[in-house]
């Protein structure tokens, strides 16, 4: 049987190098899948932090993943990265492709937003899949500490609101934005996280 597979962590805990590296394994098997993103910081693939990328189809909050699957049938499988930002909707579509397609979907993404809460997606897939497999790779805090939050911070302050998409990276430039603001996500354990302390 086929099985709705959803990996979480925080940034920096490889999921995209391990989704990259299921969709590679399963291609060299002759088996056809296709690799999903959503908002990735590259566009229309998927991206590793180690240099490592695979184009990829975009899912916007109007594709029907269940229909897109359908229409490149048979298929063996989906890799869905960033799949934090999938809609519920589309969520249940990936658990209707497992169903009754019977293709095997690997799901990754983000535990929690820069508040420290459930993305959508992330709370139905985590209510939806066979199985819940925590990131091994650890993340770590500027102190040393495993990193358990994904800070945002705008000009240089740690912010608990906003926008819960605002796509950013990890690099820290010392070059200012021409306009508006500079956005990045910092990684945080609890306590730095709550004292908004980036250990500048």
């Amino acid at each position: 049987m086929a099985t709705l597979r959803f990996s979480f962590g925080t940034m920096g805990s490889g999921k995209s190098t391990v989704a990259l590296q299921i969709h590679h394994n399963l291609a060299s098997r002759d088996l056809y899948g296709l690799l999903l993103t959503c908002l990735d910081r590259e566009g229309h693939q998927v991206t590793s932090r180690l240099g490592v990328a695979a184009p990829a189809l975009d899912v916007t909050p109007d594709v029907d993943i269940h229909a897109l699957a359908v229409e490149h049938w048979p298929i063996h499988y989906l890799v869905c990265d960033e799949a934090q930002f999938y809609t519920p909707t589309q969520c249940d579509q990936l658990a209707r492709v497992v169903d009754e397609l019977e293709v095997e979907v690997y799901a990754f993404g983000l535990i929690t937003d820069f508040r420290g809460q459930l993305f959508d997606g992330t709370r139905r897939l985590l209510e939806l899949a066979d199985e819940r497999v925590p990131l091994q790779v650890e993340a770590r805090c500027w102190c040393g500490s495993r990193a358990t939050h994904n800070a945002r911070v705008v000009n240089g302050a740690v912010v608990y609101e906003g926008e819960t998409v605002m796509v950013g990276d990890t690099a820290d430039s010392s070059t200012p934005p021409l306009f508006g603001d500079a956005v990045r996500y910092e990684l945080l354990c609890r306590r730095h996280f709550t004292q908004g302390e980036l250990g500048d």
